[in-house]
């Protein structure tokens, strides 16, 4: 490049950014005439720069000199038009604090209806000599089938009722036999590894999520929670049993509420019974109960002739129905916050 346009485009250059510089109102305009005409990878003073190389060689220290010469007049123009931007109100800043207005309260949450009524729950629970237990969510068919009694073809173990966890390196007849991992359908599985890992006496409760593949409706959801209790111990009767689960209710339920047993069937408990609550004039199950199977004391190593025992295993989401007056279960999962800012 000739020496006499390189000085031009100097010159140019400079007039153009004190222009820019001298015109520019605030901070924002400020910054982008900054960018453009010095900015440190696409500023045209940085581009002009690189064209110092293409001189001759007598003629670059006329061309530094003007370069140094326009470098100094662009900067003086920048601080001059930085400084006149800080003086300037920005609205971006919004209005000035009223240190005279009243402070807003922070929001806080809250805990979800489900885990009040477990502590509840526990609170209850613990006054009546029961410790809280937990066990795994993902479990294998020996805790939850086999201890509990559940023979092979029993309807409980179908693939149909059950979450079956798919492994890649399992068959199809592995994935619901004797090496199969599913998600939890109850609570019980608690109760057996508590027993194979402590001895007798025992009272505890479990509470927690378990699974089954049930359509949603008003009553039954595919996720749920329970609450297992567990009493071993020497003479354990069903007439305890009966009045556990009676001050639970009334604790729990108030004093006005109305409950029954109902003879039933269950594979991990002999004698069983179905436990009701009454509800809007109507009786709803909440929970099944019994005194232990003499097989499962022995698939955890207890001697049936020397301890006894009984276990129930309650609805949670039933219960906080009932207590708080909600008619649909699945209200419970919408994760509408005008629904549950309400507990």
């Amino acid at each position: 490049m000739e020496l006499a346009a390189f000085l031009t485009n100097l010159e140019r250059l400079a007039v153009e950014a004190e222009q820019a510089f001298q015109t520019a109102n605030d901070a924002v305009a400020v910054e982008n005439a900054r960018v453009q005409y010095v900015g440190a990878r696409s500023g045209q003073m940085k581009s002009l720069q690189k064209e110092m190389g293409s001189l001759a060689a007598l003629d670059r220290p006329a061309g530094g000199k003007k370069l140094n010469e326009v470098k100094q007049r662009i900067q003086s123009a920048l601080d001059g038009a930085v400084a006149r931007a800080s003086t300037q109100p920005t609205a971006a800043l919004g209005p000035k604090l009223d240190p005279t207005l009243p402070g807003r309260r922070i929001r806080l949450g809250h805990l979800h209806p489900i885990t009040q009524t477990i502590e509840h729950l526990k609170q209850i629970m613990g006054r009546l000599g029961f410790g809280v237990a937990e066990g795994p969510e993902v479990e294998d068919t020996w805790h939850n089938f086999v201890a509990l009694n559940i023979p092979e073809d029993h309807p409980a173990r179908d693939p149909l009722d059950n979450f079956y966890l798919s492994v890649a390196e399992q068959t199809a007849i592995d994935n619901v036999g004797a090496n199969a991992r599913l998600l939890r359908s109850q609570t019980s599985t608690v109760q057996i590894r508590v027993m194979e890992s402590t001895a007798p006496p025992i009272r505890i409760i479990s509470l927690g999520r378990v699974y089954r593949p049930d359509e949603a409706d008003a009553t039954h959801f595919p996720m749920f929670h329970q609450m297992e209790g567990l009493w071993i111990d020497r003479h354990v009767t069903m007439a305890q049993l009966k009045s556990v689960l009676r001050m639970f209710a009334t604790n729990y339920l108030g004093g006005d509420v109305s409950i029954r047993f109902r003879p039933s069937f269950f594979p991990f408990t002999e004698p069983s019974v179905e436990v009701d609550f009454l509800w809007n004039g109507n009786w709803i199950e909440f929970g099944g109960a019994g005194m232990v199977d003499p097989n499962v004391l022995s698939a955890v190593g207890y001697d049936s002739e020397q301890v006894t025992g009984f276990a129930f295993g309650l609805g949670v989401e039933r219960l906080c129905m009932r207590r708080h007056g909600v008619l649909d279960i699945r209200d419970l999962y919408r994760n509408d916050l005008r629904f549950l800012q309400q507990f």
